[in-house]
């Protein structure tokens, strides 16, 4: 947000749980190399995109059950 200001529209991350018609159930949130894309934030910002985007993988595969 230092870098981009407009970057705070979507900070902080969000991640959301939803549950559809059928019954199952949904963890949807928007990939950070998309948000810094989005942005036009550069390669400075590479190591702190991929730091989160990790976490977000670690997370939704704890949250579906999986190792």
């Amino acid at each position: 947000m230092q870098s981009i200001q407009t970057i705070g529209i979507d900070l902080p991350l969000k991640v959301l749980v939803w549950q559809d018609a059928a019954g199952a159930t949904w963890l949807s949130y928007n990939d950070p190399h998309w948000i810094a894309k989005r942005h036009g934030l550069g390669q400075e910002a590479e190591s702190t995109i991929g730091a989160m985007s990790a976490a977000l993988d670690a997370l939704a595969k704890i949250a579906a059950g999986g190792p």
